[in-house]
């Protein structure tokens, strides 16, 4: 026949009882956080997570440029080059950082400085040009780049 527990072990049985579900909870938590779950678990969280690295897409400089002097012709194909070379690092970038930042990263981090960056290449380009002959206007509105990510 069992012997009934005195109060005061009842109370033992009890405190230490709800100290170990503290630790196990506690236990659970860290091993989520270690295993790469989201922190806050939302679903906006997890896609960002699983998300792809996506593009960068830009307008085509070189088919909106006028006829080119055979005299600027090395230097402007030298910055359309500059500028393929721009995309392609950004590209690089926004693949490596998938899941970082929150949602204007990619526009500050990756879009914002790459727009910088064509807008004083596609400026020596028209100035190449305009050396030569008369100097393209508005072709800074081909700078911005977007993304799909």
């Amino acid at each position: 026949m069992p012997r009934a527990l005195p109060q005061y072990n009842k109370r033992r049985v009890a405190i230490v009882g709800g100290a170990a579900a503290l630790a196990l909870t506690g236990a659970v938590v860290v091993n989520s956080a270690l295993a790469g779950e989201p922190a806050r678990g939302g679903a906006a969280d997890a896609r960002t997570l699983t998300a792809g690295p996506g593009t960068i897409t830009c307008p085509d400089v070189a088919s909106r440029l006028p006829a080119v002097p055979a005299s600027a012709k090395a230097e402007v194909d030298r910055n359309l080059a500059l500028l393929k070379t721009q995309i392609d690092e950004a590209n690089t970038r926004l693949a490596k950082t998938v899941g970082q930042g929150g949602p204007h990263f990619v526009q500050n981090a990756i879009l914002g400085p790459l727009k910088d960056k064509r807008v004083s290449t596609i400026d020596r380009i028209a100035l190449a040009i305009g050396r030569q002959g008369t100097k393209p206007q508005g072709l800074d509105a081909l700078a911005a780049c977007t993304s799909n990510r």
